[in-house]
Protein backbone atom coordinates (compact mmCIF):
# COMPACT_ATOMS: atom_id res chain seq x y z
CA UNK A 1 0.00 0.00 0.00
CA UNK A 2 1.29 3.46 -0.91
CA UNK A 3 2.03 6.14 1.66
CA UNK A 4 -1.09 8.22 1.01
CA UNK A 5 -3.27 5.13 0.79
CA UNK A 6 -2.03 3.98 4.18
CA UNK A 7 -2.55 7.47 5.61
CA UNK A 8 -6.13 7.53 4.31
CA UNK A 9 -6.92 4.12 5.84
CA UNK A 10 -5.34 5.20 9.14
CA UNK A 11 -7.38 8.41 9.33
CA UNK A 12 -10.60 6.60 8.41
CA UNK A 13 -9.98 3.87 10.98
CA UNK A 14 -9.15 6.35 13.75
CA UNK A 15 -11.45 9.21 12.79
CA UNK A 16 -12.92 9.28 16.30
CA UNK A 17 -9.44 9.84 17.77
CA UNK A 18 -8.16 12.32 15.18
CA UNK A 19 -11.41 14.17 14.41
CA UNK A 20 -10.94 16.80 17.13
CA UNK A 21 -7.40 17.58 15.98
CA UNK A 22 -8.60 18.02 12.41
CA UNK A 23 -11.39 20.31 13.66
CA UNK A 24 -8.95 22.36 15.76
CA UNK A 25 -6.52 22.75 12.87
CA UNK A 26 -9.35 23.79 10.52
CA UNK A 27 -10.75 26.35 12.98
CA UNK A 28 -7.33 27.88 13.67
CA UNK A 29 -6.48 28.04 9.95
CA UNK A 30 -9.79 29.75 9.08
CA UNK A 31 -9.47 32.38 11.83
CA UNK A 32 -5.80 33.00 11.03
CA UNK A 33 -6.73 33.72 7.40
CA UNK A 34 -9.79 35.85 8.25
CA UNK A 35 -7.85 37.94 10.80
CA UNK A 36 -4.77 38.34 8.57
CA UNK A 37 -2.58 36.38 10.98
CA UNK A 38 -3.73 38.18 14.15
CA UNK A 39 -5.34 35.03 15.55
CA UNK A 40 -2.03 33.14 15.60
CA UNK A 41 0.06 36.00 16.95
CA UNK A 42 2.10 35.29 20.07
CA UNK A 43 0.05 37.71 22.16
CA UNK A 44 -3.30 36.24 21.10
CA UNK A 45 -2.23 32.61 21.54
CA UNK A 46 -1.02 33.45 25.04
CA UNK A 47 -4.38 35.12 25.80
CA UNK A 48 -6.19 32.14 24.28
CA UNK A 49 -4.54 29.67 26.66
CA UNK A 50 -5.29 31.96 29.61
CA UNK A 51 -8.93 32.30 28.56
CA UNK A 52 -9.45 28.55 28.23
CA UNK A 53 -7.78 27.63 31.55
CA UNK A 54 -10.78 27.68 33.87
CA UNK A 55 -12.99 25.86 31.33
CA UNK A 56 -10.27 23.27 30.56
CA UNK A 57 -9.97 22.43 34.28
CA UNK A 58 -13.75 21.95 34.48
CA UNK A 59 -13.71 19.87 31.27
CA UNK A 60 -11.20 17.43 32.78
CA UNK A 61 -13.55 16.72 35.67
CA UNK A 62 -16.67 16.77 33.49
CA UNK A 63 -15.13 14.15 31.22
CA UNK A 64 -14.96 11.68 34.11
CA UNK A 65 -18.51 12.54 35.22
CA UNK A 66 -19.84 11.82 31.71
CA UNK A 67 -17.66 8.69 31.45
CA UNK A 68 -19.57 7.19 34.42
CA UNK A 69 -22.85 8.15 32.69
CA UNK A 70 -23.75 11.19 34.79
CA UNK A 71 -23.74 14.97 34.39
CA UNK A 72 -22.96 17.91 36.68
CA UNK A 73 -24.86 21.13 36.04
CA UNK A 74 -23.83 22.78 39.30
CA UNK A 75 -20.18 23.47 38.44
CA UNK A 76 -20.71 26.91 36.89
CA UNK A 77 -22.26 28.74 39.81
CA UNK A 78 -20.33 26.59 42.27
CA UNK A 79 -17.13 27.99 40.70
CA UNK A 80 -18.55 31.51 40.90
CA UNK A 81 -19.59 31.06 44.55
CA UNK A 82 -16.23 29.58 45.56
CA UNK A 83 -14.45 32.41 43.74
CA UNK A 84 -16.53 34.90 45.72
CA UNK A 85 -15.57 33.15 48.97
CA UNK A 86 -11.89 33.41 47.98
CA UNK A 87 -12.28 37.12 47.19
CA UNK A 88 -14.03 37.80 50.53
CA UNK A 89 -11.41 35.89 52.55
CA UNK A 90 -8.57 37.76 50.82
CA UNK A 91 -10.33 41.10 51.35
CA UNK A 92 -10.61 40.27 55.05
CA UNK A 93 -6.86 39.74 55.26
CA UNK A 94 -6.45 35.93 55.08
CA UNK A 95 -3.19 34.91 53.33
CA UNK A 96 -3.30 33.35 49.86
CA UNK A 97 -2.35 29.75 50.74
CA UNK A 98 -4.96 29.27 53.53
CA UNK A 99 -7.56 30.89 51.29
CA UNK A 100 -6.83 28.48 48.44
CA UNK A 101 -6.87 25.47 50.78
CA UNK A 102 -10.21 26.50 52.32
CA UNK A 103 -11.80 27.05 48.90
CA UNK A 104 -10.51 23.73 47.53
CA UNK A 105 -11.72 21.96 50.67
CA UNK A 106 -15.19 23.49 50.33
CA UNK A 107 -15.32 22.61 46.64
CA UNK A 108 -14.46 18.97 47.38
CA UNK A 109 -17.14 18.83 50.09
CA UNK A 110 -19.75 20.30 47.73
CA UNK A 111 -18.78 17.75 45.07
CA UNK A 112 -19.06 14.90 47.58
CA UNK A 113 -22.52 16.15 48.56
CA UNK A 114 -23.59 15.90 44.91
CA UNK A 115 -22.06 12.44 44.74
CA UNK A 116 -23.88 11.35 47.91
CA UNK A 117 -27.24 12.45 46.48
CA UNK A 118 -26.56 10.51 43.29
CA UNK A 119 -24.85 7.39 44.66
CA UNK A 120 -26.50 6.91 48.04
CA UNK A 121 -29.86 8.67 47.88
CA UNK A 122 -30.47 7.63 44.29
CA UNK A 123 -31.34 11.00 42.77
CA UNK A 124 -30.67 11.32 39.04
CA UNK A 125 -27.50 13.36 38.55
CA UNK A 126 -29.40 15.80 36.35
CA UNK A 127 -31.87 16.59 39.15
CA UNK A 128 -29.32 16.66 41.98
CA UNK A 129 -26.91 18.97 40.18
CA UNK A 130 -29.69 21.15 38.74
CA UNK A 131 -30.78 21.75 42.33
CA UNK A 132 -27.14 22.47 43.18
CA UNK A 133 -26.91 24.96 40.34
CA UNK A 134 -29.89 26.91 41.69
CA UNK A 135 -28.62 26.73 45.27
CA UNK A 136 -25.15 28.02 44.35
CA UNK A 137 -26.68 30.71 42.14
CA UNK A 138 -28.73 31.94 45.08
CA UNK A 139 -25.77 31.64 47.46
CA UNK A 140 -23.59 33.72 45.12
CA UNK A 141 -26.23 36.46 44.90
CA UNK A 142 -26.65 36.49 48.69
CA UNK A 143 -22.89 36.55 49.21
CA UNK A 144 -22.41 39.58 46.94
CA UNK A 145 -25.70 41.30 47.75
CA UNK A 146 -24.27 43.84 50.16
CA UNK A 147 -21.01 44.51 48.34
CA UNK A 148 -21.70 43.83 44.67
CA UNK A 149 -18.44 43.08 42.87
CA UNK A 150 -15.69 42.12 45.34
CA UNK A 151 -12.34 43.52 44.20
CA UNK A 152 -9.26 41.37 44.90
CA UNK A 153 -6.29 43.56 45.86
CA UNK A 154 -3.87 40.71 46.63
CA UNK A 155 -1.12 40.79 43.98
CA UNK A 156 0.10 37.26 44.74
CA UNK A 157 -3.37 35.82 44.20
CA UNK A 158 -3.91 37.84 41.03
CA UNK A 159 -0.64 36.50 39.62
CA UNK A 160 -2.24 33.05 39.40
CA UNK A 161 -4.54 34.20 36.62
CA UNK A 162 -2.42 36.94 35.07
CA UNK A 163 1.23 36.15 35.78
CA UNK A 164 3.90 34.22 33.89
CA UNK A 165 6.69 31.89 34.91
CA UNK A 166 9.93 33.79 35.64
CA UNK A 167 12.31 34.68 32.84
CA UNK A 168 15.49 33.08 34.21
CA UNK A 169 17.37 33.47 30.92
CA UNK A 170 16.80 34.33 27.27
CA UNK A 171 17.63 32.46 24.06
CA UNK A 172 18.04 35.32 21.64
CA UNK A 173 14.74 37.19 21.99
CA UNK A 174 12.88 34.12 23.28
CA UNK A 175 11.76 33.28 26.82
CA UNK A 176 14.40 30.65 27.61
CA UNK A 177 12.60 28.64 30.30
CA UNK A 178 9.54 28.23 28.06
CA UNK A 179 11.73 26.80 25.29
CA UNK A 180 13.37 24.38 27.74
CA UNK A 181 9.98 23.22 29.05
CA UNK A 182 8.75 22.76 25.48
CA UNK A 183 11.79 20.64 24.56
CA UNK A 184 11.36 18.58 27.74
CA UNK A 185 7.70 17.87 26.94
CA UNK A 186 8.56 16.89 23.36
CA UNK A 187 11.27 14.53 24.65
CA UNK A 188 8.93 12.93 27.17
CA UNK A 189 6.27 12.54 24.49
CA UNK A 190 8.67 10.78 22.10
CA UNK A 191 10.01 8.46 24.81
CA UNK A 192 6.48 7.59 25.95
CA UNK A 193 5.31 6.83 22.40
CA UNK A 194 8.32 4.56 21.83
CA UNK A 195 7.66 2.77 25.12
CA UNK A 196 3.97 2.25 24.29
CA UNK A 197 4.83 0.93 20.83
CA UNK A 198 7.41 -1.50 22.19
CA UNK A 199 4.97 -2.79 24.81
CA UNK A 200 2.33 -3.40 22.14
CA UNK A 201 4.83 -5.24 19.95
CA UNK A 202 5.88 -7.35 22.94
CA UNK A 203 2.33 -8.68 23.29
CA UNK A 204 1.67 -8.86 19.53
CA UNK A 205 -0.84 -5.99 19.48
CA UNK A 206 -1.49 -4.05 16.30
CA UNK A 207 0.71 -0.95 15.89
CA UNK A 208 1.28 1.72 13.27
CA UNK A 209 3.76 0.97 10.52
CA UNK A 210 7.19 2.46 11.16
CA UNK A 211 6.76 5.25 8.60
CA UNK A 212 3.33 6.21 10.00
CA UNK A 213 4.74 6.06 13.52
CA UNK A 214 7.63 8.36 12.59
CA UNK A 215 5.24 10.73 10.78
CA UNK A 216 3.00 10.89 13.86
CA UNK A 217 5.97 11.55 16.15
CA UNK A 218 7.35 14.31 13.93
CA UNK A 219 3.96 15.95 13.35
CA UNK A 220 2.87 16.04 17.01
CA UNK A 221 6.34 17.05 18.24
CA UNK A 222 6.46 19.90 15.73
CA UNK A 223 3.05 21.19 16.87
CA UNK A 224 3.95 20.99 20.58
CA UNK A 225 7.26 22.77 20.09
CA UNK A 226 5.72 25.40 17.79
CA UNK A 227 3.13 26.29 20.47
CA UNK A 228 5.88 26.75 23.06
CA UNK A 229 7.98 28.73 20.57
CA UNK A 230 5.02 31.06 19.91
CA UNK A 231 4.50 31.54 23.66
CA UNK A 232 8.23 32.15 24.14
CA UNK A 233 7.97 35.05 21.69
CA UNK A 234 5.59 36.81 24.10
CA UNK A 235 5.87 36.49 27.89
CA UNK A 236 6.38 32.73 28.07
CA UNK A 237 4.17 30.26 29.91
CA UNK A 238 1.42 31.71 32.07
CA UNK A 239 0.74 30.23 35.50
CA UNK A 240 -2.81 29.46 34.34
CA UNK A 241 -1.50 27.34 31.47
CA UNK A 242 1.04 25.60 33.72
CA UNK A 243 -1.69 24.72 36.26
CA UNK A 244 -3.95 23.45 33.47
CA UNK A 245 -1.19 21.26 32.03
CA UNK A 246 -0.29 19.85 35.46
CA UNK A 247 -3.91 18.98 36.26
CA UNK A 248 -4.39 17.34 32.87
CA UNK A 249 -1.16 15.35 33.28
CA UNK A 250 -2.06 14.14 36.79
CA UNK A 251 -5.55 13.07 35.73
CA UNK A 252 -4.19 11.43 32.59
CA UNK A 253 -1.82 9.32 34.71
CA UNK A 254 -4.59 8.53 37.20
CA UNK A 255 -7.04 7.37 34.53
CA UNK A 256 -4.58 5.41 32.40
CA UNK A 257 -2.04 3.98 34.84
CA UNK A 258 -3.95 3.19 38.04
CA UNK A 259 -6.53 0.67 39.26
CA UNK A 260 -8.82 3.56 40.19
CA UNK A 261 -8.77 4.78 36.61
CA UNK A 262 -9.63 1.33 35.25
CA UNK A 263 -12.51 1.08 37.73
CA UNK A 264 -13.90 4.46 36.58
CA UNK A 265 -14.02 3.30 32.96
CA UNK A 266 -15.41 -0.10 33.99
CA UNK A 267 -18.28 1.61 35.82
CA UNK A 268 -18.91 3.81 32.79
CA UNK A 269 -18.80 0.90 30.38
CA UNK A 270 -21.24 -1.31 32.29
CA UNK A 271 -22.20 -0.40 35.87
CA UNK A 272 -23.95 -3.72 36.55
CA UNK A 273 -21.03 -5.80 35.31
CA UNK A 274 -18.61 -3.63 37.30
CA UNK A 275 -20.68 -4.16 40.45
CA UNK A 276 -20.77 -7.92 39.92
CA UNK A 277 -17.00 -7.97 39.44
CA UNK A 278 -16.51 -6.45 42.90
CA UNK A 279 -16.12 -2.75 42.09
CA UNK A 280 -17.83 -0.44 44.58
CA UNK A 281 -19.85 1.68 42.15
CA UNK A 282 -21.02 4.05 44.91
CA UNK A 283 -17.45 4.85 45.98
CA UNK A 284 -16.40 5.46 42.38
CA UNK A 285 -19.37 7.81 41.92
CA UNK A 286 -18.50 9.65 45.14
CA UNK A 287 -14.87 9.97 44.05
CA UNK A 288 -15.73 11.32 40.59
CA UNK A 289 -18.15 13.93 41.94
CA UNK A 290 -15.72 14.85 44.74
CA UNK A 291 -13.02 15.25 42.10
CA UNK A 292 -15.40 17.44 40.09
CA UNK A 293 -15.89 19.67 43.14
CA UNK A 294 -12.12 19.87 43.67
CA UNK A 295 -11.55 20.96 40.07
CA UNK A 296 -14.48 23.38 40.25
CA UNK A 297 -12.77 25.12 43.15
CA UNK A 298 -9.56 25.46 41.13
CA UNK A 299 -11.57 26.79 38.19
CA UNK A 300 -13.21 29.38 40.45
CA UNK A 301 -9.80 30.45 41.75
CA UNK A 302 -8.40 30.80 38.22
CA UNK A 303 -11.40 32.82 37.03
CA UNK A 304 -11.50 35.13 40.06
CA UNK A 305 -7.75 35.65 39.87
CA UNK A 306 -7.92 36.46 36.16
CA UNK A 307 -10.68 39.04 36.65
CA UNK A 308 -9.09 40.23 39.93
CA UNK A 309 -12.62 40.32 41.31
CA UNK A 310 -15.71 38.25 42.10
CA UNK A 311 -18.94 39.31 40.40
CA UNK A 312 -22.60 38.37 41.06
CA UNK A 313 -22.87 36.70 37.64
CA UNK A 314 -19.59 34.75 37.80
CA UNK A 315 -19.93 31.17 36.59
CA UNK A 316 -22.76 31.79 34.14
CA UNK A 317 -22.79 28.99 31.51
CA UNK A 318 -19.46 27.56 32.68
CA UNK A 319 -21.10 24.15 32.97
CA UNK A 320 -22.29 24.24 29.37
CA UNK A 321 -18.85 25.24 28.08
CA UNK A 322 -17.29 22.40 30.11
CA UNK A 323 -19.81 19.86 28.80
CA UNK A 324 -19.28 21.08 25.24
CA UNK A 325 -15.49 20.86 25.64
CA UNK A 326 -15.79 17.31 26.98
CA UNK A 327 -17.96 16.19 24.06
CA UNK A 328 -15.79 17.93 21.47
CA UNK A 329 -12.84 16.18 23.16
CA UNK A 330 -14.38 12.80 22.32
CA UNK A 331 -16.20 11.69 25.47
CA UNK A 332 -19.13 9.42 24.64
CA UNK A 333 -22.70 10.21 25.64
CA UNK A 334 -23.14 6.47 26.27
CA UNK A 335 -20.40 6.45 28.92
CA UNK A 336 -17.22 4.44 29.27
CA UNK A 337 -15.30 6.32 26.55
CA UNK A 338 -13.27 9.53 26.80
CA UNK A 339 -9.77 10.74 27.57
CA UNK A 340 -9.04 13.60 29.96
CA UNK A 341 -6.11 14.71 27.78
CA UNK A 342 -8.51 15.14 24.87
CA UNK A 343 -10.77 17.36 26.99
CA UNK A 344 -7.93 19.89 26.87
CA UNK A 345 -8.19 19.85 23.06
CA UNK A 346 -11.97 20.20 23.33
CA UNK A 347 -11.57 23.24 25.58
CA UNK A 348 -9.06 24.69 23.11
CA UNK A 349 -11.53 24.18 20.25
CA UNK A 350 -14.29 26.02 22.13
CA UNK A 351 -11.93 28.79 23.30
CA UNK A 352 -10.60 29.19 19.75
CA UNK A 353 -14.14 29.61 18.45
CA UNK A 354 -14.93 32.30 21.04
CA UNK A 355 -11.60 34.07 20.61
CA UNK A 356 -11.73 34.01 16.80
CA UNK A 357 -15.32 35.27 16.69
CA UNK A 358 -14.45 38.08 19.11
CA UNK A 359 -11.56 39.13 16.88
CA UNK A 360 -13.92 39.20 13.90
CA UNK A 361 -16.50 41.22 15.83
CA UNK A 362 -19.20 38.54 15.71
CA UNK A 363 -22.15 39.42 17.97
CA UNK A 364 -22.68 37.49 21.20
CA UNK A 365 -26.10 36.21 20.04
CA UNK A 366 -24.59 34.60 16.92
CA UNK A 367 -21.71 33.23 19.00
CA UNK A 368 -24.13 31.27 21.21
CA UNK A 369 -25.86 29.85 18.14
CA UNK A 370 -22.56 28.71 16.61
CA UNK A 371 -21.35 27.17 19.89
CA UNK A 372 -24.65 25.31 20.20
CA UNK A 373 -24.32 23.95 16.67
CA UNK A 374 -20.77 22.81 17.41
CA UNK A 375 -22.03 20.89 20.46
CA UNK A 376 -24.77 19.21 18.40
CA UNK A 377 -22.22 18.28 15.73
CA UNK A 378 -19.87 16.80 18.35
CA UNK A 379 -22.61 14.56 19.81
CA UNK A 380 -23.81 13.49 16.33
CA UNK A 381 -20.19 12.70 15.45
CA UNK A 382 -19.93 10.58 18.62
CA UNK A 383 -23.10 8.64 17.79
CA UNK A 384 -22.16 8.00 14.15
CA UNK A 385 -18.57 6.95 14.83
CA UNK A 386 -19.64 4.75 17.76
CA UNK A 387 -22.18 2.94 15.58
CA UNK A 388 -19.53 2.33 12.93
CA UNK A 389 -17.13 0.91 15.51
CA UNK A 390 -19.90 -1.33 16.84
Amino acid sequence: MGFFGELKVLLKKNIREYGMYIALGFIMAIFTILTNGLFFSSRNISNLFNQMGYIAVLAVGMTLVIVIRHIDLSVGFMAGFLGAIAARLLRDGLPVIPTILIVIGLGTIFGLMNGFLVANVGLPAFVATLAGMMIFRGALLLFTQSTGTIIVMNDNFNQIGNGYIPELFKIGELHGLTIVVGLAIVTLYILNEIKVRNNKLKYNFEVLSMRMFILKILFVSAIIFYVFWVLANYNGLSWTFVITLLITFVYHIMTTKTVLGRHIYAVGGNPEAAKLSGIDVKKITLFVFGSMGFLTAISGILYTSRLQSATPDAGTLFELDAIAAAYVGGVSAAGGVGKVANSLIGALVMASLINGMNLLGVGISLQYIIRGLVLVFAVVFDIKTRSKVS
